[in-house]
């Protein structure tokens, strides 16, 4: 049996081709209605897709879609890094969501359409203002990805005018703008943190709009996690409730990791590796004293990746606990009695605890909310550790406890050089997709192809552990940890 030929998607708007180009009435296919499966879409659209390809396509928006644009060759044609050797993305090329497949089964995944620079573009180099924002916490990469931005827009588009916005949000009205260039950004990939500065909230929408309108800016790039980019989507929303030429850029930011649909964010990376320097350290202290016990707490409110990933990574470590997998403290399979055998057989033991790990169990009166509206947690590392101290001083025994918490640490480094080639190539798609009048997106790998997500879709869920996939069970088979289900039970990825 031979391969069935490359599936084909094409999508038609009933204001425009698909493409971007306004149209004066619906597009009309050629194909007869069995040749073809039709899906609703937002804002009227019609995804119409080949039956081979089994999928919906999730369109980002196009500046095209509701207005009028003109076309120019992309300023790259000439340039002998991409021009000469023909390295444009085919404007119908889709990245499924789901690569693996029952044979037996009908092929059915959403399908986005591919990142990366094409042939022609709806913005002239000499009509761009651009401006570049940090928004939320910090994580390794963020200076990496001002810089490519910066230097995808100055040398492969030629725009001139570039503008940092200072301290999120808030700063395109509260705060004088600063202009960039390459020699502004050189070298601040070196630097962790970010250099336009960063804050929580401050998402006044029609000001950010009423702001970008006055200046004249028509791109934003937007590099914050999901509240960020929620804000992003409403700015999106502004921008085309006035009519306003305005592509809108979203480059996803979170350290833990949590961000829907894309492999992995940036900063990921580095913070698995830096994680690594205080198990290090906790295995240190742990086995050079009797009943020695290493605890560290690592990021991951909701989602437990970095905890997992870096135990996975450190073969050291002897329990790792995440929000995902409830565990319970006492009583026969319990965390105590795990951590009393291991002490038994090894005279130590090392813990790597997610910060949102437990928190059902920890009696504390934190409430409310910080100024991302995501809900303040309790010291679990520290909970855990008062908790283990007491009971094995109830049993006589005096354990050696060291806790360890690195979080600040790990999201202050720069980012490694893997994170640096990954900020480098979202930089990049994002620029290009906004050059080609994209708006409303995000930018990210898909099964390890580049995609342009709306970012509507990225939005509606976040992305966590999943204790019945296999990378969890990897890594109770390299630590040999119970699942402690008999008690808590293990929760089922909604």
């Amino acid at each position: 049996m031979g391969f069935p030929r490359r599936p084909t998607v094409v999508v038609y708007n009933k204001s425009g081709n698909g493409n971007g180009d306004a149209a004066t009435s619906p597009q009309k296919s050629t194909k007869t209605v069995e040749d073809t499966v039709v899906f609703p879409a937002d804002d009227d659209n019609l995804c119409v897709v080949d039956p081979l390809c089994g999928g919906t396509l999730m369109k980002a928006q196009h500046l095209g879609d509701f207005m009028k644009l003109p076309k120019y060759n992309n300023p790259m044609l000439d340039d002998e890094a991409y021009g000469a050797v023909g390295h444009f993305i085919d404007p119908d090329d889709v990245v499924p969501q789901t690569v693996v497949h029952n044979i037996n089964k009908p092929l059915s995944t959403n399908l986005f359409l591919r990142a990366g620079p094409r042939a022609q573009v709806h913005f002239h180099p000499n009509e761009v203002k651009a401006a570049i924002v940090t928004c939320g916490g910090l994580c390794p990469g963020l200076n990496t990805v001002i810089r490519e931005v910066v230097m995808t827009l100055w040398g492969r588009y030629g725009v001139r005018k570039i503008l940092g916005v200072k301290n999120g949000y808030r700063g395109f009205y509260a705060e004088n703008l600063i202009e960039l260039n390459p020699e502004v950004v050189d070298g601040i990939h070196r630097r962790g943190g970010t250099m336009l500065g960063t804050s929580r909230g401050g998402s006044v929408t029609a000001k950010i709009v009423d702001a970008i309108e006055y200046r004249g800016i028509n791109h934003v790039y937007i590099i914050g996690g999901d509240g960020t980019q929620k804000g992003a989507l409403a700015i999106h929303e502004e921008a085309r409730k006035r009519g306003i030429k305005l592509a809108v850029a979203g480059i996803p930011k979170t350290i833990d990791n949590d961000v829907d649909i894309i492999d992995r964010s940036f900063g990921f990376d580095t913070a698995v590796e830096e994680a690594q320097h205080a198990i290090n350290a906790a295995h240190v202290e742990a086995t050079s004293t009797p009943l020695g016990v290493g605890l560290v707490k690592v990021m991951g409110r909701h989602a437990g990746f970095i905890a997992m990933h870096s135990t996975l990574s450190s073969r050291d470590v002897d329990l790792c606990l995440i929000p995902e997998v409830p565990f319970f403290m006492d009583g026969p399979g319990g965390v105590i009695e795990y951590i009393e055998s291991k002490l038994a057989l090894n005279n130590h033991v090392v813990i790597v605890i997610a910060e949102g790990a437990g928190q059902e169990q920890v009696q504390s009166h934190v409430s409310g909310t910080d100024a991302s509206g995501n809900k303040l947690l309790a010291d679990c590392g520290l909970w855990l550790a008062t908790d283990m101290k007491e009971k094995f001083k109830a049993r006589g025994q005096e354990i050696c406890l060291k806790y360890i918490d690195p979080t600040y640490m790990i999201r202050a480094v720069p980012s490694n050089a893997a994170d640096n080639v990954y900020c480098t190539v979202l930089a990049q798609a994002a620029v290009h997709a906004a050059f080609a009048g994209y708006t409303g997106f995000m930018v990210g790998p898909v099964n390890g192809r580049h995609a342009i997500i709306p970012i509507d879709v990225a939005t509606q869920t976040s992305s966590s552990v999943n204790p019945q996939d296999r990378m969890w069970a990897r890594l109770m088979a390299s630590n040999g940890q119970p699942s402690f289900a008999k008690k808590g039970g293990v929760q089922k990825k909604k």
